[in-house]
Formats: C-alpha cells, sequence, structure tokens
C-alpha cells in the first residue's frame, strides 16, 4: 500500500468524528436529552483519559525496568518522567489559565465607533465564543491532540511495514473517533445553544484532523518521547474538559439518567478499544 493511501485512510480515521457533531443541530433539545448527552460525553472523555495515562506511562514503566535491571539508563526514565510529567501539567493548568483569563472583562479603549469592536477582534476569535461554545472548543482541543497520538501509531506502524498492522488501527480508530463527536457537542447540547454548520465544521477539524497529521509524521520518523508528550498533553486537556463537564452535569441534574448516560459513554469507548485488541493491534 503506497503512502498516499495510508495518508488518506488516516484522514478518514480522523474525519468520522464529524458523524457525532450534526446532533449539536438538534433545536431544543429536552433537559433530560441534554443531561443525557452531557453525561455520555464525561463517559467517553473518562474512558479517553484513561486510555492515553495508560499508553503514556508504559515507556516511562519500561524505561524504570530497564534502569532498575541495570539494563538501561536512569537518565532515560528521567527524561521520559519528567517529559510526561510536564506535558500533562501543560495540558491541563494551561486551559486553566487561559480560560480564566478569557473570563475577565476586557477594556476598551472609548474613542470612536469602532473601538469596542476592535477590542473585541484583538481578543482573539476564542474570546468572542460563548461559554459553552468555548467549552467545545476545548474538548476538540484535547481530543485533537489524542487523534494526533493515534495518526502517529497509524505512521510509525506503516513505515515499519506493518501494513496490516496499520489498516486495523486505521479500522479501529475510525469507529471510535465517531463516538468523539458527541462529547463535542455535548456542552452546546446542555446550553441549547444551536451552533452553526461553519463551527461544528471547524471544532470536526481541531479534533479528528490530527489524526492526518499524526500519520503524515508517523511515517517520517519514530520518536517515543514525541509520542509520550502528545499522549500526557491530551491526557491534561481532556482532564480540564471532565471537570468542566462535572459542573455542568451538576447544574443540569437528572442524576440517574446522568449515570446511565456516563456508563453508555464509558461501554462505548471500550467496546471500541475491544475491537482493536481482539484484531490483535
Amino acid at each position: 500500500m503506497s503512502t498516499e493511501q495510508i495518508l488518506v485512510l488516516g484522514a478518514v480515521a480522523g474525519f468520522t468524528i464529524y458523524l457525532g457533531l450534526p446532533l449539536g443541530r438538534v433545536r431544543d433539545p429536552s433537559m433530560r436529552l441534554r443531561a443525557f448527552l452531557n453525561a455520555v460525553a464525561i463517559g467517553i472523555l473518562v474512558f479517553l483519559f484513561w486510555d492515553v495515562v495508560s499508553k503514556g506511562i508504559d515507556p516511562v514503566d519500561a524505561a524504570l525496568l530497564q534502569a532498575s535491571n541495570h539494563g538501561g539508563s536512569w537518565l532515560r526514565f528521567a527524561g521520559l518522567a519528567a517529559t510526561f510529567a510536564a506535558c500533562l501539567t501543560v495540558g491541563l493548568v494551561s486551559l486553566v489559565y487561559y480560560d480564566r483569563w478569557l473570563s475577565r472583562p476586557h477594556k476598551t479603549t472609548p474613542f470612536g465607533p469602532g473601538a469596542a469592536a476592535t477590542a473585541e477582534l484583538s481578543a482573539g476569535p476564542v474570546a468572542r465564543l460563548t461559554a459553552a461554545q468555548r467549552l467545545a472548543f476545548f474538548i476538540a482541543l484535547g481530543i485533537g491532540f489524542h487523534n494526533l497520538s493515534e495518526g502517529l501509531a497509524i505512521g510509525q506502524s506503516a513505515a515499519r511495514g506493518e501494513v496490516s498492522l496499520a489498516l486495523l488501527l486505521i479500522v479501529g480508530f475510525g469507529l471510535h473517533n465517531a463516538t468523539e463527536g458527541f462529547g463535542i457537542i455535548a456542552p452546546m447540547s446542555a446550553d441549547g445553544e444551536l451552533p452553526s454548520w461553519g463551527f461544528l465544521a471547524v471544532l470536526g477539524l481541531i479534533g479528528g484532523g490530527p489524526t492526518f497529521v499524526g500519520t503524515l509524521i508517523g511515517q517520517s520518523f519514530q520518536n517515543d518521547t514525541l509520542f509520550l508528550g502528545f499522549l500526557a498533553l491530551a491526557a491534561g486537556s481532556i482532564l480540564y474538559v471532565v471537570i468542566e463537564l462535572l459542573a455542568v452535569a451538576r447544574k443540569l441534574g437528572h442524576k440517574e439518567l446522568a449515570t446511565w448516560g456516563l456508563l453508555l459513554g464509558l461501554f462505548a469507548g471500550f467496546a471500541t478499544d475491544m475491537i482493536l485488541t481482539a484484531a490483535g493491534a
């Protein structure tokens, strides 16, 4: 299979995320539906957090075992552990402070009819989003980091000549990413907002596009530290949005329904992961 075909299939695996995004255009969803979708999103993201942390810590554990058995370097272990801790911190804390900065009222210079518009423009496009849209953006960003690591796995498998494994990863990740669109639109559904098709398209590009980028990078070169770093960034950003969605869940209520929704999200994540395991990927 050619490089171009692998890249095309890698893009397909990422952009299955668009399958769940149109649900964000449902008009006036009931409070029960909002609570349920929000909980499903939490379940999916909790699974993703567990998935990326477990995969990201594996190289650190392996380096520790090698060093403790005198077959590896303690310096390599320290470097991997520091990379994981630093990227996890950046992924979580940077979003906290960025969201805090966006929530502050920005001062405008009161001269001329376009002064307020100019100040608003200078704050950047993310600052002009509503709170629910901003949270959806952060979810897409976290999923994007996660999908970049998936693309790296596809590309590196193809680069090693393991085409069958690369194809299995593409199918599995494509099924898995199809569930992630629901997680992205959950905050807007919870607040009853109706996002534009253009905004949904951008969110899908942020969340799904990195799978293609990762496939491209993974075919070019292999680097365990880079792979680990992206996984840790994904874990930190996903943890942030889980915390935010839990706050939304408390506001929406319907605890029993939300519990079943959370379980459904978890089971969806594990089911798509088990497809890869059963296929030997």
